[in-house]
């Protein structure tokens, strides 16, 4: 028998069969040791993932970078394997208390088993789960950039969400073949918070777009300026070139890129038809490839701009309004009383959501004002004006209204220099001072009747200045009477008839040349007459307007047309009420002796009358009740006449100066060495000034640190000057610095300073925004770092440049190093760097900006050869560099 069997079998068969039922048996006798070698591996996979997302966490902080598909699908699949293996694990002491003999054997031989085999069948996809880690070489890759901007919107649109679908289709969707599309609708509707919302989904919604281009147009058409919206989205503005080009070539330019890119033009209030074409819109593109959205007050514009679709935006329901009105108000007002909420929906039929009042009294008051002051109107006042004035008339004081619209004497979509506006208000009377102006400011934000463009600048938006021009040139006829032509391309002044009786006329930013007539006017207080190209002013042009108060004739910066006027008519001594006038930027050459009768002046500004040579002594001491004159740049490019008070050395001006005892805001220029030693003698003069130039000074050093107790002093120009450099030495003159000196700094620019070697005082000057430098031959460092910890005893933590918004290197061929080590820059938005070989490295790491949407310019061979602190530094500003040219 056994012959038989062992013919059969042989020796290795059986064998063979041993060893595979030794190894399937190990599945039961082994399961504890299988079961902690799991866990054991799989806490391996555990701290391998651990890692790759600290890395991945890492870099997904720099701008622009995102995880790869492959650690996503890896990161997807560690975390099921964790579901199987606790699974697995949830079962280990049930299938541990079936075994016995000692864990040999099991009470269940065929459950045993095939748990025992799924947990080494599990262990080993933990191993190769794990393994599969060092196939990731990339972590992260580089995101598009979005393909628009987005912009700030108030609320979401109510009731408009159907239009806003329907726009939206008719971008996105090839089938509807549209590529002109025009939103119409009366002023206040929301077409402009639409535009923006079509404008920001394309920030969160799938499209096949490259770009996406905002212009506000606004009612006087200027190609230029869309031209320059269009090309600054688009990245032409780099080319220095650009300013200089026709109409004609940016068009060229602008067509030659966007026939490259699928774009979407948005064009926010159109007045007007608008020749494409001539702007440099490729129309070949539309259609498919590309689009265009507008937004208008008239349906005739659709027709005029061959809209491919219009789409109209009408006025809310009452359900709709309603709807509004709840989310503004807010339930804890609608329920503060019980007959609120019916006064309220009676309300929100009448003014669509726009009054928020407090209690019923209040609420019933509102209802009668507004249905009083509606019922007299007709059309656009009745529909629009009139709700808009509700808000106006709940100002609670006079002052707020006459400075709202004052508001609307500057043209429409201009940007109000905030500082420039209380200046005028308090020269009209409207205002005690900067602090009550600032007020007034924050109350008419607040009332959403001016906005805030950012800190120094605010705008009137179209709708609420038609309404405001409705009041002051109709409504409060007797007590206003406005005639405003602002920015509308007159050649001509009004014809005489038109200014009588008139309070404030604003002429401002048209192309009128002459001013020949003799307007009566003797109730005009104000007069706007900048940005014009006045050549002439005809003597008794002023005569009959003793009243006037305020006069502005500036071209107000360079960028203007330019406002050629050479000599101030005598008759401007009529104007005996006048306490405010600006002849900046004009090309005057004298000031008549007969300003002198002006004794009620507070504000003169003469600054760059570059060609002023004629300045009369006695002339500036007469004005007793002078407080702020500025004079920078004055006399520049010409030589004083004998007897002029613009002297060399400025003393007979000082000396004038030293006698207006209210005099408390100064702007100057000093052109010499015995300029600046003069002004340095006087504390009155360094207390007032705001704004300093010092030029072709060579005593035989310039030490910065006399002028750093100037509390006022906000700019600082020093050109062509024998700078001296910090003495580290002199610790107590330091120290002094350090603890009061130029506090309130915001500008400095330094230009043709060739001896400097640094300007480590800047370190000293906390609130700096704006750092220029150029022409400085010998600068090698801006911030030197030996110099400050020689001075470490006595500085501590100095925390510079944490307010720079700007720093503007231009031709310092010496220059190695703005401060050796990364600096953090929170507010900074643009460095400029212009003919700085030796410039190898920037004072940045990876966290020195709060955002990573700073510009860098330069050339690109600079650029490529920029050294960074590591290549997290270099990820987080890759997407910053701007080319210049």
């Amino acid at each position: 028998m056994g012959n038989i069997i062992s013919s059969f079998l042989s020796s290795e068969s059986i064998g063979s069969a041993l060893s595979f039922v030794a190894g399937e048996a190990e599945n039961i006798w082994g399961l504890q040791g299988n079961l902690d070698a799991l866990q054991t591996e799989f806490d391996k996979l555990i701290q391998a993932k651990d890692d790759l997302l600290n890395e991945v966490n890492l870099a997904e902080q720099q701008p622009l970078t995102r995880r790869t598909h492959q650690v996503k699908g890896w990161l997807q699949r560690v975390q099921q394997m964790g579901t199987k293996v606790t699974k697995v694990q949830e079962t280990r002491a049930q299938e541990i208390d079936r075994l016995c003999l000692g864990g040999f054997c099991s009470k269940d031989l065929i459950s045993s088993y095939r748990f025992g085999r799924r947990v080494v069948e599990l262990k080993k996809e933990v191993i190769d789960l794990k393994n599969e880690r060092g196939d990731i070489v990339d972590i992260y890759e580089m995101v598009p950039e979005d393909p628009a901007v987005e912009l700030p919107v108030e609320r979401t649109v109510v009731g408009q969400e159907s239009i806003l679908d329907q726009v939206w289709r008719c971008i996105t969707e090839k089938e509807n073949n549209v590529g002109i599309i025009g939103l119409y609708g009366r002023g206040g509707v929301g077409k402009t918070t639409l535009l923006k919302q079509v404008n920001n989904h394309f920030r969160c919604r799938e499209h096949n777009f490259d770009v996406v281009i905002w212009v506000v147009v606004s009612r006087e058409l200027k190609l230029q300026q869309i031209q320059h919206d269009i090309g600054e989205r688009i990245g032409l503005l780099s080319d220095k070139e650009w300013h200089s080009k026709s109409v004609k070539q940016k068009a060229l330019d602008i067509s030659n890129n966007l026939s490259q890119k699928k774009f979407v033009l948005l064009l926010d209030d159109i007045w007007q038809p608008i020749d494409l074409t001539e702007v440099g819109v490729p129309l070949q593109s539309l259609n498919v490839e590309s689009k265009i959205v507008f937004t208008t007050r008239s349906l005739d514009v659709c027709g005029q701009m061959r809209a491919d679709k219009g789409i109209e935006v009408s006025t809310l329901t009452h359900g709709q309004a309603w709807k509004l009105f709840q989310e503004e108000v807010g339930t804890s007002v609608l329920g503060s009383h019980p007959d609120i909420p019916k006064l309220a929906e009676t309300l929100a039929k009448e003014c669509r959501g726009l009054p928020l009042l407090r209690n019923r009294e209040q609420w019933q008051h509102a209802i009668n004002v507004l249905r009083t002051s509606a019922s007299k109107f007709p059309g656009m006042e009745e529909n629009v004006f009139s709700r808009l004035k509700f808000s106006y008339d709940c100002l609670p004081r006079d002052e707020l209204l006459s400075c709202l619209l004052y508001c609307c004497l500057f043209p429409e979509d201009f940007r109000i220099p905030k500082r420039e506006l209380i200046n005028y208000w308090i020269s009209e009377g409207f205002s005690d001072g900067f602090g009550d102006g600032y007020t007034i400011v924050g109350d008419l934000v607040s009332a959403c009747l001016l906005e805030e463009e950012d800190d120094n600048y605010l705008k009137m938006h179209d709708v609420i200045r038609d309404m405001a021009l409705w009041i002051a040139c109709k409504i409060r006829k007797k007590e206003e009477n406005f005639l405003v032509r602002a920015g509308v391309g007159i050649t001509k002044a009004p014809k005489i008839e038109e200014w009588e009786g008139v309070k404030r006329v604003s002429l401002t930013d048209n192309k009128i040349e002459s001013l020949s007539e003799i307007p009566n006017c003797p109730h005009l207080q104000t007069l706007f007459l900048d940005r014009n190209c006045i050549m002439e002013i005809t003597d008794g042009f002023f005569e009959l307007m003793r009243s006037l108060r305020l006069d502005l004739i500036h071209s107000n910066g360079p960028s203007r047309i330019k406002n050629s006027l050479t000599e101030l008519p005598s008759g401007i001594s009529s104007l005996v009420s006048l306490q405010h006038l600006d002849v900046s930027y004009t090309d005057i050459r004298g000031l008549p002796h007969e300003l002198t009768a002006l004794l009620n002046l507070r504000y003169l500004n003469l600054e760059r009358t570059y060609h002023l040579s004629r300045f009369p002594p006695e002339l500036i001491c007469s004005f007793s009740k002078l407080e702020v004159l500025r004079m920078l740049e004055s006399g520049a490019d010409s030589t004083a006449e004998q007897g002029s008070v613009l002297s060399e050395d400025a003393e007979p001006l000082m000396k004038e100066l030293l006698c207006l005892k209210l005099l408390n805001l100064i702007s100057f220029s000093l052109y010499s060495s015995r300029g600046v030693r003069n002004f340095l003698k006087f504390p009155k003069l360094l207390r007032s000034t705001q704004a300093l130039s010092i030029s072709d000074c060579e005593i035989p050093l310039l030490n910065v640190s006399h002028l750093a107790y100037m509390e006022h002093l906000k700019d600082l120009v020093i050109d062509n000057s024998n700078l001296e450099e910090l003495k580290t030495d002199c610790t107590g003159e330091v120290q002094k610095v350090l603890q009061c000196g130029f506090r309130s700094l915001h500008l400095a620019s330094i230009a043709f300073c060739s001896r400097v070697k640094d300007l480590t005082w800047l370190a000293f000057a906390p609130n700096l925004k704006i750092i220029v430098i150029m022409h400085c031959d010998d600068l090698e460092e801006i911030i030197s770092v030996e110099k400050l910890n020689q001075l470490s005893d006595i500085m501590g933590e100095l925390n510079f440049f944490a307010k720079l918004e700007l720093l503007d290197l231009y031709h310092a061929e010496s220059l190695k190093s703005i401060y050796q080590g990364a600096l953090p820059l929170p507010q900074l938005k643009e460095i400029r760097v212009t003919q700085c070989p030796k410039l190898k490295t920037l004072p940045l790491n990876s966290s020195s900006t709060k955002l990573r949407n700073i510009v860098i310019s330069g050339g690109k061979d600079w650029w490529e050869e920029l050294q960074w602190e590591d290549q997290a530094t270099q990820n987080a500003f890759s997407t910053c560099f701007v080319p210049s040219r």
